[in-house]
């Protein structure tokens, strides 16, 4: 099946529902985190991150490349060897990614002194 971009109105309108969009999926900051470091096959995607199906992981990576963040290379080797790496786009989220889990860290830190108090 061929996967298209998301498709939301008021995405047009607003750069940072866009860039959610992109990253939006419970799997996908985990596969970026992953493939920031080297490019993996998909067997290392799926046992860096335990509990994903091996469906769930096809469509988040399909979603990915369809919104060029992540390109698929297939090497014409037997058996078939096929690679996940980010796309020079999907590289320039890491920094932002990195952003994100600073704050995310900040803010679960600030929930726990809440509930501790």
């Amino acid at each position: 099946t061929e996967y298209q971009q998301k498709f939301d109105r008021l995405h047009d309108d607003c750069p940072v529902r866009a860039a959610l969009d992109v990253i939006r999926g419970r799997w996908k900051p985990s596969i970026l985190y992953e493939l920031k470091t080297s490019p993996k096959r998909f067997t290392e995607l799926q046992q860096a991150m335990r509990g994903i199906t091996s469906q769930a992981l096809t469509v988040q990576l399909r979603q990915l490349e369809a919104d060029q963040i992540v390109a698929r290379t297939v090497y014409p080797e037997i058996p078939v060897k096929v690679e996940y790496a980010l796309t020079a786009l999907g590289k320039t989220l890491s920094s932002v990614l990195d952003q994100l889990e600073l704050w995310g860290a900040e803010y679960m830190a600030r929930q726990a002194r809440s509930k501790a108090g």
